[in-house]
């Protein structure tokens, strides 16, 4: 089997793995499931993955004329794979359709007795396809979360949302130093204004200049602004509650404060520990679970990117929408309260807490800081002064919310909340 081929047979496990079996690809890939390719082939097939998921249904709108009948799910994501390849990636037909009927032959009995029908289709596909593609309209959000954005922002707000994750999201990085100038002009990308670099071109992460040196790191520019709204100072004791993968504890430490990172999954803290290291950052890493854990001193900044939906990164991460359900949404905003009372208790007098969440739901985000500040007698909100914020971004109770329709001359961003709240300075919580 070609490098290709193998690429292309690793994405359709990653594909079936989420339509069929409903793991998140983030799950997938922690199990191993490209742990046996080469760099370049892990690479490719994420992105194949990434990007038929992404045009699932418009690959469906296409192919239903063509199938009398639903195939099975390995077929399925073969041809829904093969079609992506040539109408969005622009891959030459005839490499893609003889590719496609190669591997449904080597796909065993699930499979090989429609390699002539594979080979029909796909063929159909070729020919018809590049008109219709262009007037597939924008796949629609799942009806639950759909229901509760229309709810939140409207309607027009959410057909921009759903535009944006159709549109995928470009590479933004965080300079070690700051300079986000210097190290856009560097690998010719684009200096926003809140300080992340913007990369429009992806290719393979690690060759990129100053990766291996440790200057920068990936982190979506609406995530970057939780630790920029803490605004850490040099000496101080900062906790980074909920920490892995590590971005946030890396600009932190890079701001010279004294952090203590603290994440459940051990091996998402490995992965923490890996990328400070490659930056030649330093933070005490803590595996445990953040509700029974209790600190030795208390701290003068906490950072809780509490666990969410994570309904504001599916512009980056199209399985969400297959795998996620409303099933576990209260249980998820009970466990945010819990933290950010816990949290709250670690804090000296007069010290601050960002909470944030990749969500686009108002009850993880405004509501949950509105009800924090009506438990906490005293407790405040400060409202976020920083460099290159859109005065659209702020949120009347005084947080930033992000969405992924904003900024949509720049490449968009996550969506995301974020509130700096801080204790009255004569007592503690």
């Amino acid at each position: 089997m070609s490098r290709t081929d193998a690429a292309r047979r690793a994405a359709l496990g990653l594909i079936t793995g989420v339509t069929e079996g409903r793991q998140a690809l983030s799950d997938q890939l922690a199990a191993g499931a490209l742990a046996a390719l080469e760099p370049a082939d892990r690479a490719r097939a994420q992105r194949l993955a990434l990007t038929t998921l992404r045009h699932l249904g418009r690959a469906d709108a296409v192919l239903k004329p063509h199938l009398r009948k639903a195939p099975p799910a390995d077929l399925r994501a073969l041809l829904r794979l093969a079609t992506v390849e040539m109408l969005e990636e622009g891959a030459a037909p005839h490499g893609v359709v003889h590719a496609a009927v190669a591997l449904a032959r080597a796909g065993g009995r699930r499979t090989e007795g429609y390699a002539g029908m594979v080979n029909a289709v796909l063929r159909r596909v070729a020919e018809t396809g590049p008109a219709l593609w262009p007037t597939l309209p924008t796949p629609a959000l799942p009806g639950w979360l759909r229901g509760r954005l229309m709810s939140a922002w409207g309607k027009t707000a959410v057909q921009a949302m759903e535009a944006a994750h159709l549109a995928g999201a470009p590479l933004d990085l965080t300079p070690k130093d700051g300079d986000a100038q210097a190290l856009a002009a560097r690998l010719g990308g684009v200096a926003l204004p809140t300080g992340s670099v913007r990369l429009a071109a992806r290719g393979q992460v690690s060759d990129l200049p100053g990766f291996a040196e440790g200057d920068w790191w990936v982190q979506d520019a609406a995530a970057a602004l939780a630790a920029r709204v803490l605004a850490p100072q040099p000496g101080e004791r900062v906790l980074d509650l909920c920490a892995a993968p590590g971005g946030k504890a890396m600009q932190l430490a890079a701001a010279g404060a004294k952090v203590t990172a603290l994440d459940i999954s051990a091996p998402r803290m490995a992965r923490l520990r890996d990328n400070l290291t490659r930056c030649g950052l330093a933070a005490q890493s803590v595996v445990a679970d953040a509700l029974d854990w209790v600190p030795d001193a208390p701290f003068d900044a906490i950072l809780l990117d509490a666990p969410c939906s994570a309904t504001g990164t599916i512009r980056r991460h199209p399985d969400l929408p297959f795998v996620k359900d409303p099933a576990g949404l209260k249980d998820l905003v009970a466990l945010q309260a819990r933290l950010l009372d816990r949290a709250l208790g670690w804090l000296v007098p007069g010290g601050r807490l960002v909470f944030c969440t990749c969500s686009l739901l108002p009850e993880e985000g405004e509501a949950q800081v509105r009800a924090a500040v009506d438990r906490h007698p005293g407790l405040g909100i400060i409202p976020p002064d920083l460099p290159g914020l859109d005065p659209q971004w702020h949120s009347p109770e005084g947080g930033l919310r992000l969405r992924p329709d904003q900024w949509a001359d720049r490449g968009g961003l996550d969506g995301f909340y974020i509130a700096a709240l801080h204790l009255p300075a004569e007592a503690g919580n």
